[in-house]
């Protein structure tokens, strides 16, 4: 919690598995991964791994205590990870001691940087209406979580064609999802992810091409920052990709500020 914002992934995951309402994938915390490594001091390392996402760590203060992460890395001999994905100076020290005692290799699958948000810039231009997505939009909001997964993957554009209603449906009905409407039509979308005691999680932040550029997705995210704010939240948080100079530029003008970089590696 001293770090609430770089922890966003891990404690989001905690408080899910703790309250036990949604077992959904990989929810059930039955099939996680779940340790501490300590010493005479107290706790110096936390990993929590969802199967079959990547281990997620967090070093004590930040502190990286190497005997600590070997401790863990001993640990492991009878696991496979797919990877790690923390603060960058973590990510790497861990991918190298993991991946030299097990013979593999490891690359970035992606660089990132951790915002956060505690007021949202007034000069913000105000557009449309903010609603949350509904029923009616399953004849649009399928293709637009598809586009924004390919988007997210790497670099990668290609899309998946929607084929099955549950997982659309599945999001739909959390009602974290908001999309941005000016003269009626939907043109931006953005939503919420893990909740923590004092911060939320933004995400899924998306605006088919050719509505871009005309400043919907700022209007659209700066609202939703402020529903947060609003509902009693003292912080929004957000991952951006690093080789994505736009939006790191949009969410900075918002009034979001790097809290840290962190590292998506991936063991081969």
């Amino acid at each position: 919690m001293r770090h609430e914002a770089q922890n966003m992934i891990p404690l989001g995951n905690i408080i899910i598995g703790h309250e036990g309402k949604d077992k959904t994938d990989w929810r059930d915390p039955a099939n996680w991964f779940m340790v501490t490594v300590s010493d005479d001091k107290g706790i110096q390392l936390t990993a929590i791994m969802t199967p079959p996402h990547n281990i997620t760590l967090y070093a004590t203060d930040n502190t990286i205590n190497t005997m600590a992460v070997k401790c863990l890395v001993d640990g492991l001999k009878d696991y496979d990870i797919p990877g790690v994905t923390t603060e960058k100076s973590l990510a790497e020290y861990f991918a190298k001691e993991y991946t030299a005692r097990k013979g593999l290799t490891f690359k970035a699958s992606m660089s990132q940087c951790i915002y956060e948000l505690n007021t949202v810039n007034p000069n913000i231009k105000q557009m449309g209406v903010v609603r949350l997505l509904e029923e009616r939009d399953m004849s649009f909001f399928p293709y637009w979580l598809e586009a924004f997964n390919a988007a997210s993957r790497y670099g990668k554009t290609e899309m998946s064609i929607p084929q099955e209603e549950k997982l659309y449906r599945y999001r739909l009905s959390a009602k974290k999802l908001y999309v941005l409407e000016v003269d009626g039509i939907p043109v931006s979308m953005a939503g919420f992810t893990r909740e923590m005691q004092t911060a939320i999680g933004v995400a899924f932040v998306y605006t088919p091409p050719y509505y871009r550029g005309k400043g919907y997705a700022s209007s659209c995210v700066a609202q939703i920052s402020q529903l947060a704010l609003d509902r009693g939240y003292t912080k929004c948080v957000l991952y951006t990709d690093l080789l994505n100079p736009t939006s790191n530029s949009i969410y900075k003008k918002i009034g979001y500020t790097a809290v840290c970089d962190s590292l998506m590696l991936k063991f081969e």
